[in-house]
Order: C-alpha cells, then sequence, then structure tokens
C-alpha cells in the first residue's frame, strides 16, 4: 500500500535482524541502479517502517555530508543504528554485492554493443527517468522541513550554491553545516 505523506505514518517497526537489513538492502540494490534514493526512503519509511519520515531525514542529512554515496552511507548508518558494526557490514554487503555482479555483466555487454543506436536511445531514456526520480525524491527530502523553515531555507541556500551557482560542494558544507547548527540551536531554546 502506499502511503501519501499527508497521512499520519505507520508505527515504527522493531529492530531489524542482520537477516533483515542485508536482506532489504540487496533487494533495495537490486532494483534501483541510478535511482536508489527514492527507493531506499519508501522501503526504509513506508514499507518496513525501521525509520520515520523525519529521521530518514535527518540520517540522510548527515550520510550526504560523509564522502561516497549516500545510499552507501545510508545502509552504513541505518545497519549501525540497529545492529551496531555487523549491521553496518550486513547494510553494506547487502546494497552492493548483487549489483556488483550485475554492473560487470552489463559491462562485458556493453562492451560488445555501445555503438548500437538502440543502445544509445535506451541510455537516453534511463537518464530521463533518473532526473524524474531525483525531483520525486527531492520534494519528499523537504515536506518533513515543512514546519521547519530555518532547515528549508538552509537547504534551499545548498540548493542554490551547488545546483544553480555552481559551487564547490566542500566550501559550500563549510559555511551551511555550521550556520544549520547554529540556527537549530537558537531553534531549540
Amino acid at each position: 500500500m502506499d502511503h501519501n505523506l499527508t497521512s499520519s505514518e505507520p508505527a515504527q517497526a522493531p529492530a531489524p535482524t542482520l537477516r533483515e537489513i542485508f536482506g532489504g538492502f540487496l533487494g533495495l540494490g537490486l532494483i534501483s541502479f541510478g535511482g536508489a534514493l527514492p527507493l531506499a526512503r519508501r522501503a526504509v519509511v513506508e514499507r518496513r517502517g525501521w525509520l520515520t519520515a523525519a529521521e530518514f531525514t535527518d540520517l540522510l542529512g548527515l550520510c550526504q555530508f560523509l564522502p561516497g554515496g549516500n545510499v552507501i552511507n545510508l545502509s552504513v548508518a541505518i545497519g549501525m543504528r540497529f545492529r551496531g558494526l555487523p549491521g553496518a557490514l550486513a547494510g553494506l554487503l547487502g546494497l552492493i554485492a548483487g549489483p556488483s555482479l550485475v554492473v560487470i555483466g552489463l559491462g562485458v555487454l556493453y562492451e560488445h554493443t555501445q555503438d548500437d543506436p538502440h543502445v544509445r536511445h535506451l541510455f537516453a531514456g534511463l537518464a530521463a527517468a533518473a532526473a524524474g526520480l531525483l525531483v520525486s525524491m527531492a520534494l519528499k527530502i523537504l515536506l518533513p522541513l515543512r514546519d521547519k523553515p530555518m532547515a528549508a531555507l538552509i537547504a534551499a541556500l545548498g540548493f542554490i550554491a551547488i545546483a544553480i551557482m555552481r559551487l564547490p560542494l566542500l566550501p559550500t558544507m563549510l559555511v551551511l553545516t555550521p550556520l544549520s547548527i547554529y540556527l537549530a540551536s537558537r531553534a531549540a531554546r
């Protein structure tokens, strides 16, 4: 059942087992080439109830600040949260095991078909779908911030700096992170 964001969130599920963490991220890795973040949110928040929407947004914010891929960081953070180091390893291995094998196989196939115009059109269509998933995810991430104007302002400043002004990520984060911490501490008083 697809939950809409205006309905009340489902009750949070009990802590997942190592097998559930591995299996959840294995399935996610196998179905989410190029657009794992929207599917990760749906799996972790809406289907499994491991995190609330606000917890997911907060954890994703941390994962985006860390080096590496957001979903990889998310798999490690969720595994670590529920099962410590073994959970982090289960999440990471689950996320990368299947896709690694698929990518190797596709690489071999692409080597033999890269000059085919049908293959070029396929990749153009995949790029458009990935862009749509990115826009959808951005909207879902912003919705929990609608009641937090300062957090939404920081997110908007980050978007403007990186996406529109093309400023480098690291300097942007070095400015916005202390600013967001300061604003959050002022709001908590």
